[in-house]
């Protein structure tokens, strides 16, 4: 057998692995998506008049805010759903079980590739069942065309893999599951400091380049232009650049420290 086709059949089986370990034990990626629902319900219905009211000029219009918000918090989920894969990471090399893999005859990528796919997998989805929360309260998209949505899809996948890469080197170098935790914590913090909740022209003056220029908030005014028609501007390949930087530090990163001697 080639070393293409043991990566690949290694790389399902940890893929399996890791999916089956998910559905078996859902209570870490339930606990992480309660928190993007749980803000989209406490913005809507309990702030929703008063941002939309500050939002568009003195109206309120709660349908109007959902349609803003919506856009922000799927890529909050993408970010809260990561804390998982870095909890896994940690949890399987302080558990010994990496440190068996490496005795074994598999193709030492695969470990990580069976967590990075099925991290995008989960997040993935979790965007879906947070999607289905939007619409269920009102958000809609009508004018986006099937190219638009197959591109929100597409921007959903490629942020999911760039903080996954990023979730899984904060796994590696975490001693323990709850350092893991506490580490990837910024995947989730961020979100807060972007355009997810607010304009950023609301933002303070000095704070505005900051939430303008971090990952999160050019890859949410994309979103928005995607699915509301609403101007995209440089968003769009600023998304693109951090995505592509992230998932390139993340792989080198994360694959540097896995391939380290663990004595080191």
């Amino acid at each position: 057998m080639s070393t293409f086709s043991l990566a690949v059949r290694d790389s399902s089986t940890m893929l399996r692995r890791n999916l089956l370990h998910a559905r078996r034990y859902p209570s870490l990626t339930l606990n992480l998506l309660l928190t993007p629902i749980m803000l989209l319900l406490l913005f809507v219905y309990i702030f929703g008049d008063t941002m939309s009211a500050g939002i568009g000029g003195g109206d309120a219009d709660r349908a109007e805010y959902v349609a803003f918000l919506v856009p922000g918090i799927l890529m909050m989920t993408i970010g809260s759903t990561t804390i998982g894969t870095a909890v896994s990471v940690a949890t399987d090399m302080s558990e010994g079980i990496i440190a068996r893999f490496r005795t074994m005859a598999v193709h030492r990528g695969s470990v990580i590739i069976g967590h990075v796919v099925g991290s995008v997998l989960q997040s993935v989805a979790s965007v879906v069942l947070v999607g289905a929360v939007g619409l269920a309260i009102g958000f809609r998209s009508t004018d986006a065309t099937a190219l638009e949505w197959l591109a929100a899809l597409g921007l959903l996948a490629l942020f999911a893999l760039a903080l996954t890469w990023i979730a899984v080197g904060m796994g590696l170098i975490s001693p323990n599951a709850e350092a893991a935790g506490n580490t990837a914590m910024p995947l989730i913090l961020l979100p807060l400091l972007s355009s997810a909740f607010v304009p950023l022209e609301s933002m303070p003056g000095w704070f505005q380049p900051i939430a303008e220029y971090q990952p999160f908030t050019p890859a949410i005014e994309t979103l928005r232009g995607l699915l509301l028609g609403s101007e995209i501007g440089h968003s769009g390949w600023l998304a693109v650049a951090w995505c592509l930087g992230l998932t390139v530090l993340g792989y080198f990163w994360s694959t540097s420290k896995f391939h380290q001697d663990p004595k080191q």
